[in-house]
C-alpha cells in the first residue's frame, strides 16, 4: 500500500530542488522517466530547440487518459526576499515552500504517485495512461506542448481525456475545476505623428493627443456579452510609451501594448477587423502587430468533468464549480486535437510569488483525486 502523502511530498521536494527556470528542465524529466519506467511506462524524450519534453505511455488500448504538466518555473526574483532559498524545499507551518511548489511540481509529483498506486491495484487496466511533460510552459510556449501534440498526432496517438495539473483551486483544494479558457490576443499599436518643439505645436503632430480618443473608445467598447461558459471579452492596455525623455519635445511616435481575453463569441480575426475599423474612423496613421497566444476552448459536461467532480467530492467533501476564468495554459494546445480537457490542481494563491508554497496535507489528497479519476475512466 503506497503512502500517497509521504511519496508525493518526497517527490515534490526532489523536483523543487532542481532549479528549472524556463526553459531549463534541470534533470526533472530524467527523474520522472526513471520512476515511470518502473511502473511499466515507455518514456520518450522529445527535445525541440532548447526545450525538454517527455512523453510516457503505459498501455495501447483506448481510452487514453493523459496527465499534462510542466517542469519549468518562473524566475525567483531577488533570492534574499525569500524566507528560505527558493530551490531548497522547506517545510514550515504545514506548508511546503519553494519555487514551483504550487505551479506545478506538486501536481506532477501527485500524477506519478497516483499512477503508481493505480497500477499496483490494476496492473492490466482496460485503458491507457500517458504523461506529457514540458519545460516550455512558462516561456514562449513554442517548442513544448504544441510541438509534442503535433508529434503525437503524426504518430497516430489520440487523447481521450487530459488532466492538466495547473493550480486551479482558489480557496481550498478542488473548489474550482477549469473546463476551458478564454482566448488571448496581444496587439502592439504604433501611432505615427511628427516630432517637434513643444513650444511650436503647430509645426508638429502629437500622436498621443491624436490616439487618446481612439483609445478611450477601445476601452469603452462592448465587444460581446459572453455566454454560458465565458465572461464577456475584455480589453486591457498593459504598456504605453512615447517621447524622448525630454520635457520640451513632442513625440513622433506612440506605442501601445494591449491584450484581449476573448470568449467563444468572437474570433481573433473578428476582433482585429473591429479594432482596425475603429482606428480608421479616427483617421490615425498607425501600424498594428498581432499575436494570438491562444484560442478559447471549452470542455462541456461529460465523462471527464463528472469524474473530476466525483473524485473531488469523495476526497475533500467539496462540490467544485466549473470555471473558464484566469490566464492561459497548455490546455489550449491540447484541446484542438480532440478529447476532453480540464485543469485540476492545488491552490493558486501563491503562484509566481516570493515564498511560493502548497499545503502539505493537500499533496496526498491531490494524488488520491487523480487516482479516483483513473479508477473511473480507465480501470
Amino acid at each position: 500500500m503506497i503512502d500517497r502523502q509521504a511519496q508525493t511530498l518526497a517527490l515534490a521536494k526532489q523536483l523543487i530542488g532542481r532549479p528549472s527556470v524556463t526553459p531549463e528542465d534541470a534533470g526533472c524529466q530524467q527523474l520522472l522517466a526513471s520512476r515511470l519506467k518502473t511502473s511499466g511506462f515507455d518514456p520518450v524524450h522529445l527535445p525541440f530547440g532548447e526545450v525538454s519534453n517527455l512523453w510516457a505511455r503505459r498501455g495501447d488500448s483506448a481510452p487514453l487518459l493523459v496527465f499534462a504538466g510542466h517542469t519549468d518555473v518562473v524566475p525567483t526574483g531577488p533570492e534574499p526576499d525569500w524566507t528560505s532559498p527558493p530551490f531548497e524545499p522547506s517545510e514550515r507551518d504545514g506548508k511546503l515552500y519553494g519555487r514551483g511548489a504550487a505551479d506545478m511540481k506538486s501536481s506532477i509529483a501527485a500524477f506519478v504517485v497516483a499512477v503508481e498506486s493505480f497500477v499496483q491495484k490494476h496492473p492490466e487496466p482496460r485503458g491507457s495512461i500517458g504523461l506529457l511533460i514540458t519545460s516550455d510552459e512558462e516561456g514562449p510556449a513554442v517548442n513544448g506542448t504544441v510541438k509534442v501534440m503535433e508529434h503525437l498526432h503524426a504518430s497516430g496517438e489520440q487523447l481521450d481525456f487530459c488532466i492538466v495539473g495547473e493550480p486551479s483551486s482558489e480557496q481550498q483544494l478542488g473548489d474550482v475545476i477549469k473546463n476551458g479558457r478564454r482566448g488571448s490576443l496581444n496587439g502592439t499599436l504604433t501611432v505615427h505623428g511628427m516630432q517637434g518643439h513643444i513650444a511650436y505645436p503647430q509645426l508638429a503632430r502629437n500622436p498621443v493627443h491624436e490616439a487618446i480618443p481612439a483609445l478611450q473608445e477601445l476601452i469603452r467598447e462592448v465587444w460581446d456579452d459572453g455566454n454560458e461558459y465565458f465572461p464577456a471579452t475584455s480589453f486591457q492596455i498593459s504598456n504605453i510609451h512615447a517621447g524622448t525623455g525630454a520635457e520640451n519635445v513632442i513625440p513622433g511616435h506612440l506605442r501601445v501594448h494591449f491584450n484581449f481575453r476573448f470568449s467563444s463569441e468572437l474570433s481573433d480575426e473578428q476582433i482585429k477587423q473591429r479594432v482596425r475599423a475603429l482606428l480608421d474612423r479616427h483617421a490615425l496613421q498607425y501600424e498594428i502587430a498581432w499575436n494570438t497566444s491562444g484560442h478559447p476552448f471549452i470542455t462541456r459536461a461529460g465523462k471527464l468533468t463528472e469524474a473530476a467532480k466525483s473524485a473531488v467530492l469523495s476526497v475533500t467533501g467539496l462540490e467544485p464549480r466549473l470555471s473558464t476564468g484566469g490566464g492561459t495554459s497548455d490546455g489550449r494546445f491540447i484541446a484542438p486535437w480532440g478529447g476532453e480537457v480540464i485543469e485540476l490542481g492545488p491552490v493558486n494563491a501563491s503562484i509566481h510569488q516570493v515564498d511560493e508554497h502548497v499545503a502539505i496535507d493537500d499533496l496526498g489528497r491531490l494524488a488520491r483525486i487523480y487516482e479516483h479519476m483513473l479508477e473511473q475512466l480507465v480501470a
